[in-house]
């Protein structure tokens, strides 16, 4: 039969029955869903089709029983082709992508455009977030640079000398207190200018009327004491302290209306602003500050007031006989296992744990170990180490600083003091340590420090210039036949002294550090500090 031209409609060949169960075209297992369905069979010729005149086979039925037939599975399908406008729907499993709906724009075009429309609703809200931030930072002040900045106000007060703003409001705190200001003295150098600076001949007691004062007579002997370098050392000044508070308590009584809790902490505060303008308090002083003011605070209610004093006073007997008393004694034998027979142990200034140390070593166990004492101006500490220790007849040699490098090479290991451990485990200690250290570690000679860890410090400090204490810089003048060679130092704008009282020697210097809790290195100052916070 000839194909009809395209547009003109086909006439519909006869229907020819088949029998149930026979598959059209030839398909074998192909079952019919309806008994007499009318099928019918034919090629039609496919023009541009592929494959020239070959074509797939196109079934026809009653529209009625298209519903019914089930899909054919695709492997059995053959290429698609153009159907007939009066064919029925191909059996296919669903529109190609290709195909546009109604609306004229194919499923890629929208996914395009949802695209871009959420790209444009994003970068419109990261230029709103731009603009809000830009806004919110040009609202901020900006600080001018005669402004302080904020982290000044978390200095301590003895580092903000240059400050007037915290100088003026320490005039006034002192000023409610009733404990005079002590005025620095002389030129400092611009490096150290944020210390305080003071002279011995102008000490604060001249300051003070002492009939009206509200301090204690006990803590102005004991204040000028400081100021005058009668008391030194951490350990010395630390239990006069406490001996002080001491006589403190026994004299208190607690004012009607008020709890001894709160009360006693308030008189105490002006006692240690005093101490403090005599001298900067040490890290020792500062943790038994910090320790007493916690006991009384915690004192209960119930007690009387004379109960309440026995037991500060017992409680400070056992901070006493516990911290420095036993602590040093557990040092001592800590130490000894690290001191042989013939050793030559150098030591620096006056520590009274090392002069401890090596007197128990030797007279107590009886190691025969030589000394080698090294001093430094303008305190010249190291002669009272000596006459200590050759009194227990100790085998010394007295050199100065500046010849250590001359005696290294027989030395067989330094053992140090330390003023303070900081939490980094930097080791706070008289000036010219962390020299002596040094060296040492050049040499290969090992650095021995002796601590108690009532001195660990919470602080964290790198450097000595940003926390230290200056001493009076005329100790500095030499004087030579009865006649000093800076005696007008102070009238001549070009010239500074800078007398230094510490010094922070780094950890890496450090090989051991021996305390009551045992032998240690510097990286475990954290751990033991952790712990004190615990058991406090």
């Amino acid at each position: 039969e000839a194909a009809p031209e395209p547009g003109e409609p086909r006439s519909r060949p006869p229907q020819q029955r088949q029998p149930c169960g026979e598959a059209p075209g030839g398909l074998a297992g192909w079952e019919c869903p309806q008994a007499g369905t009318a099928l019918s069979r034919e090629r039609p010729p496919v023009r541009g089709g592929h494959g020239g005149t070959s074509g797939m086979s196109h079934l026809s039925a009653p529209e009625s029983s298209w519903s019914s037939l089930p899909r054919v599975p695709a492997f059995l399908q053959g290429p698609r082709l153009a159907a007939h406008p009066t064919s029925p729907p191909a059996l296919a499993d669903g529109p190609n992508d290709s195909e546009k709906p109604t609306g004229g724009k194919s499923k890629a075009e929208l996914r395009a455009e949802r695209r871009a429309k959420q790209e444009a609703e994003r970068a419109q809200k990261q230029a709103k977030k731009a603009e809000l931030s830009q806004a919110a930072t040009a609202a901020k002040p900006r600080l001018t640079p005669t402004e302080p900045q904020s982290v000044v106000k978390r200095l301590p007060e003895h580092v903000q000398v240059d400050d007037p703003a915290a100088q003026r409001k320490l005039a006034k705190k002192l000023e409610r207190q009733q404990v005079p200001l002590r005025q620095d003295y002389g030129t400092k150098v611009n490096l150290f200018s944020h210390l305080h600076q003071y002279s011995r001949k102008k000490p604060l007691t001249q300051q003070m009327s002492i009939p009206s004062t509200v301090i204690h007579p006990a803590v102005v002997r004991l204040g000028l004491q400081y100021s005058q370098g009668i008391i030194n050392g951490s350990n010395a000044r630390c239990i006069a302290l406490l001996e002080v508070f001491k006589q403190l308590i026994r004299d208190y009584s607690t004012p009607p209306n008020e709890e001894l809790s709160r009360d006693l902490v308030a008189k105490l505060k002006p006692h240690i602003s005093f101490l403090n303008q005599c001298r900067p308090l040490s890290a020792s002083m500062g943790n038994a500050i910090k320790f007493l003011k916690k006991e009384i605070s915690c004192l209960p209610d119930t007690l009387r007031e004379e109960e309440a004093k026995e037991k500060l006073q017992d409680t400070i007997d056992k901070y006493l006989r516990e911290k420095i008393l036993l602590a040093a004694e557990a040092i001592s034998r800590s130490a000894f296992e690290k001191i042989n027979d013939k050793d030559v142990i150098l030591v620096y200034g006056c520590s009274s744990l090392v002069n401890r140390t090596l007197c128990d070593a030797h007279v107590k166990k009886g190691r025969a170990f030589r000394v080698i004492v090294v001093d430094s101006r303008p305190r010249l500490e190291g002669r009272e180490t000596l006459r200590r220790l050759v009194r227990k007849g100790i085998h010394c040699t007295y050199v100065m600083i500046n010849a250590i490098s001359y005696v290294l090479p027989e030395v067989s290991k330094v053992l140090l003091g330390a003023h303070a451990l900081l939490a980094n485990g930097s080791v706070m200690s008289r000036v010219g340590t962390s020299q002596i250290a040094l060296v040492s570690k050049a040499y290969n000679v090992p650095v021995l420090v002796c601590c108690e860890t009532y001195k660990f410090c919470e602080r964290v400090q790198t450097d000595s210039f940003v926390s230290n204490e200056l001493d009076d810089p005329d100790d500095l003048i030499v004087l030579r036949k009865g006649q000093a060679q800076l005696g007008g130092w102070a009238e001549n704008k070009s010239l500074r002294l800078l007398n230094l009282v510490y010094d922070v020697t780094p950890p890496d210097l450090v090989d051991l550090v021996i305390t009551d809790l045992g032998m240690i290195p510097c990286t475990s100052v954290p751990v033991v500090l952790r712990v004190k916070n615990v058991d406090q």
